[in-house]
C-alpha cells in the first residue's frame, strides 16, 4: 500500500532529499503535507511538483504571498498549531521530522502520541527530551526510526542482535573542515570557511555544528536515548573519509560497521522502507579506489563542544536542553557574523555553568529551561 508522508521542514536539506526519495518510489510513497518557514519560492516549486493535500507555513507573513502562487484546493495551515494538526491526521502514515532545532520537539511528540511512524532527523528532540520521548514511543507502540546517517548505521548493525551483547557504540565523525587546523588558526576562522564541509551537503546550522563537533556531541546524546547505551560506552572516532558511518562492538570483541558513500538519501530511504530494503540506482563504493580508511581520536581541547555534550548528558535533567539552546543561539549569532567561531563553545559553557539542573524534568520545565537560556543571551 502507498504510504502517506508528512515532511516537517520540506525545504531544508533533509526535506528536499526526502522528496527525491519519494519521487523515486511513486507507487510506494505520497507526500501529503509539506511545511516550510521562509523559503516560499522552493515550497511553491515543491507544491507544483508533488501536489500535496496541504502545507504548513510557519512564517504567517508569507501566507498571502503563497496563496497567490499555488493551485486552488491546497489547504494552507499556519504556525506551530498547523504542524501539530497535520501530524495527527488519520491519512498520515509517516512523519519525517526534519525541522531544525528545538522547534521539532512538540510536533514529534504529537506524531508519536498519534501512533505515527516517525523518521527522525531532528536530533534535538532526543537531546532535550529523550527521557520523555522514549517512554512515549513504548507507550504508544510506534516506530521511531533514525535518519541521521550515524544512527541509521547503528540501527542497521543492531538488527538481529541482543541488546545485552553490545559492548559499545562507535560514532564516526568526519572531523569537519578544521580537523587539521591549529587552535590559534581557529580564532580567525571565517563564516565562509566554516560552511565548507569536506564531505556532506547540509543546512547552515548543522554544518556549523559539524565544524565545532557539537553535532557529534548531540549525536552521542541521541544514541544514548535511541539505543539505551550509557554515554561512557559511546565512543567518537574521527574518520575523514566518511565511508564507515558508525560501528557497534559486541561483548566477544567483534565489530559490525555499516559502510556507504556519504549520501543522506540512503538512510532516509531505509527509514521509510524499513523493515524491507528497496533497490535503487545510485553510486556504489568501489573499494580499490578508496586507497585508505583512517581513524583518529577527536581533539576535545581544540573542539570543546564535544566534551560539553558529554558533560550535559552525564548531569542530565534540564542541562542538555540548556546546552542545546545556548548552541542554537551561538550558532545563529555566528551565522550573522556577530561573534567569532571560538565564541560558540564559550557561550555554551557559560550557559551550562549558570544553570541549576532539574532532574526528571517535565515538558514544561524543559521548555522553560530553553526559554530562559535564549532570553539570557538576547
Amino acid at each position: 500500500m502507498q504510504k502517506n508522508i508528512a515532511i516537517l521542514g520540506s525545504t531544508g536539506s533533509i526535506g528536499t532529499q526526502t522528496l527525491e526519495v519519494i519521487a523515486g518510489f511513486p507507487k510506494e510513497f505520497k507526500a501529503v503535507y509539506l511545511t516550510a518557514n521562509n523559503n516560499v519560492t522552493l515550497l511553491v516549486e515543491q507544491i507544483r511538483r508533488f501536489k500535496p493535500k496541504g502545507v504548513v507555513i510557519l512564517n504567517e507573513r508569507s501566507v498571502k504571498e503563497i496563496k497567490k502562487l499555488i493551485p486552488a484546493g491546497i489547504e494552507i495551515l499556519c504556525g506551530e498549531e498547523g504542524l501539530l494538526e497535520i501530524v495527527q491526521r488519520k491519512e498520515v502514515d509517516v512523519v519525517v521530522s526534519s525541522l531544525v532545532g528545538f522547534a521539532g520537539l512538540k510536533p514529534t511528540m504529537k506524531a508519536i502520541e498519534a501512533k505515527k511512524k516517525v523518521a527522525l532527523a531532528n536530533k534535538e528532540t532526543l537531546v532535550v527530551a529523550g527521557e520523555i520521548i522514549m517512554p512515549l514511543v513504548d507507550r504508544y507502540k510506534t516506530d521511531l526510526l533514525p535518519v541521521d546517517s550515524e544512527h541509521s548505521a547503528i540501527f542497521q548493525c543492531l538488527v538481529g542482535e541482543l541488546p545485552n551483547k553490545v559492548e559499545k557504540i562507535i560514532l564516526t565523525a568526519s572531523g569537519g573542515p578544521f580537523r587539521t587546523t591549529s587552535r590559534e588558526e581557529l580564532t580567525k576562522v571565517t563564516l565562509e570557511q566554516a560552511l565548507k564541509h569536506p564531505n556532506w551537503t547540509m543546512g547552515n546550522k548543522i554544518t556549523i555544528d559539524s565544524a565545532t563537533l557539537m553535532n557529534k556531541g548531540l549525536e552521542v546524546i541521541e544514541a544514548h536515548w535511541l539505543f539505551g547505551i550509557p554515554p561512557e560506552r559511546i565512543e567518537v572516532v574521527v574518520h575523514p573519509q566518511s565511508i564507515i558511518h558508525s560501528m557497534v562492538e559486541f561483548v566477544d570483541g567483534s565489530v559490525k560497521a555499516q559502510l556507504g558513500l556519504p549520501d543522506m538519501k540512503l538512510p532516509i530511504q531505509y527509514a521509510l522502507t524499513y523493515p524491507s530494503r528497496s533497490a535503487v540506482k545510485s553510486d556504489r563504493i568501489h573499494f580499490p579506489t578508496l586507497c585508505e580508511l583512517t581513524f583518529f581520536e577527536p581533539d576535545k581541547v581544540k573542539f570543546p563542544c564535544l566534551q560539553l555534550a558529554y558533560d550535559a548528558i552525564k548531569e542530565g535533567g534540564t542541562l542538555p536542553a540548556v546546552m542545546n539552546a545556548a548552541n542554537e543561539v551561538a550558532v545563529a549569532k555566528f551565522l550573522k557574523k556577530e561573534i567569532a567561531f571560538m565564541d560558540i563553545p564559550k557561550i555554551i559553557s557559560k550557559a551550562m555553568e549558570k544553570h541549576s539542573s532539574t532532574a526528571n524534568p517535565s515538558l514544561e520545565e524543559i521548555v522553560e529551561a530553553d526559554r530562559e537560556t535564549r532570553t539570557f543571551f538576547q
